[in-house]
């Protein structure tokens, strides 16, 4: 790359922020990717004449080079076919994925995923050193990439490095298991920050690093033998509330919002899941309750109905083949049993939607279930809440998603209790309008504080002064 392409901020993730789309005469062009991620970083990138590396999605055999989409300056990495299939589906969502959600499904550990893991992070890491500029700022993104940041302190000691991990960070007891520990926790402490949802895998982290690399901590601090302090710390993700809030008030969402729950026979509560088809997302659960309450007649069909979206994941890995198998079948059996004509109890559709028919859905819903077995954040419960600018609307959320811990006026639950989590559904069916207001307003404030720019901010803001002395410093974007 030229002198003049070198970024004073560089963000490296698995995937570019744009996706490759084919328009209606053949040929193909870029097209943002929706995201809260992409929403966040794209000012500040733009602030800082930024360059983001990543994935572009295919596994042709022409090697991509640089190349500019809307003013954002994008570096493609290649990944063959072969490593899509061992670095990506199998040591990323084969055994991190399952080993860091409390072992919801069972890990696989094979040798030759890793090997494509560490080669696959190295070719990454060689990028960021082509393009940042000297003492830039580099900020790496999620777990798929987590030895980029020694690899690239490597390469490049200049560079101030950032990490931020989206999903849950497990404990000693079940990372351990995990055969190149040591390896992953030399990776990342390549950082000089390294951020997590929860303060407890900031915990987690310190700790293992103490126990099974040996340095010295204190508190969310890790010393290395040379010289340079690591810092561990939970910086709560979050969405682009004022674009979901600007999007709840659009005349066509609105209207959107009234055709779906008059396409659903106008019940009096509209129950609301969205997720991606995920065996941690607890879908299977939520629906046998929902079921059962309608069953025992404590529910009926004529004044309850379940929309359950699962976006379509992963689909060439077989646990995810079997899931969607298994949820099928249920849904069609709940049906059959509990349905009436023209009155089905869930409605189940598996597939992808805009951000503005999500939205409609969120306006939709009367009371949304997020009951995740384990989750990072989990980002959906934030959007629903967003969109109720009314402060109407009830959220029933499981305790085991990063974000119960801002929305503590949600009705928790725990996923693996049924009945419990039955007697919180029909809680939220039976609340008083007074006490739904009081809830989702908390709920609303906290959201509106905490957006996705403000988590931006306060993470980078907090990797500059992990070195003061050291490095450019990064410019806040601008407040639209």
């Amino acid at each position: 790359m030229t002198r003049q392409a070198l970024a004073d901020l560089v963000i490296v993730a698995n995937r570019l922020p744009v996706d490759r789309v084919t328009l209606p005469d053949g040929t193909t062009d870029w097209r943002r990717s929706p995201g809260g991620l992409v929403s966040a970083l794209e000012p500040v990138m733009r602030a800082n004449d930024g360059a983001w590396i990543g994935w572009p999605g295919s596994t042709d055999d022409d090697v991509m080079e640089p190349f500019v989409e809307d003013g954002l300056q994008l570096v493609p990495v290649h990944l063959t076919a072969d490593e899509v299939e061992e670095f990506y589906e199998g040591f990323s969502n084969g055994t991190l994925w399952p080993l860091y959600h409390d072992l919801v499904a069972k890990p696989e550990f094979h040798r030759e995923w890793w090997d494509s893991y560490v080669r696959v992070n190295q070719r990454f890491a060689e990028r960021a050193a082509e393009v940042a500029a000297e003492n830039a700022t580099v900020w790496v993104q999620d777990y798929q990439l987590q030895l980029v940041p020694q690899m690239l302190r490597e390469l490049r000691p200049d560079l101030r490095i950032g990490f931020y991990l989206h999903i849950p960070f497990p404990p000693a007891e079940l990372f351990s298991q995990l055969p190149w520990r040591r390896q992953i926790l030399e990776g990342l402490l390549g950082a000089d920050l390294i951020g997590f949802q929860l303060s407890g895998g900031a915990a987690n982290f310190v700790r293992l690093v103490r126990g099974r690399v040996g340095h010295k901590t204190h508190r969310d601090l890790v010393y290395l033998p040379d010289g340079r302090t690591v810092k561990a710390a939970a910086f709560p993700i979050s969405i682009d509330a004022e674009g979901f809030i600007e999007l709840a008030h659009d005349e066509a969402v609105q209207a959107r919002a009234a055709e779906i729950r008059e396409a659903l026979g106008s019940p009096r509560k509209v129950f609301l899941g969205i997720d991606r088809l995920d065996y941690t997302k607890g879908i299977y659960a939520r629906l046998r309750a929902f079921s059962e309450l309608i069953a025992e007649g404590r529910l009926d069909v004529e004044d309850a109905v379940f929309v359950q979206v699962a976006t379509p994941s992963r689909e060439r890995v077989e646990q995810y083949r079997i899931l969607r198998d298994d949820i099928d079948r249920l849904v069609g059996r709940i049906n059959g049993d509990l349905g009436r004509i023209g009155r089905p109890a869930i409605s189940y559709l598996h597939s992808s939607y805009p951000r503005e028919e999500m939205a409609a859905l969120y306006r939709a819903a009367d009371i949304m279930v997020v009951t995740p077995y384990r989750d990072g954040m989990n980002l959906v419960a934030k959007e629903y809440v967003a969109c109720r600018y009314d402060d109407d609307g009830a959220l029933v959320l499981s305790e085991f998603a990063g974000a119960a811990n801002e929305l503590r006026q949600a009705y928790l639950v725990n996923p693996y209790d049924i009945n419990g989590m039955k007697a919180a559904l029909m809680e939220a069916f039976e609340a008083d309008p007074k006490e739904t207001t009081k809830r989702m307003r908390a709920m609303r404030k906290q959201v509106v504080d905490n957006d996705v720019t403000a988590w931006a901010s306060n993470f980078l803001s907090a990797l500059a002064d992990t070195r003061p002395e050291h490095g450019k410093a990064v410019r806040p974007a601008r407040k639209r």
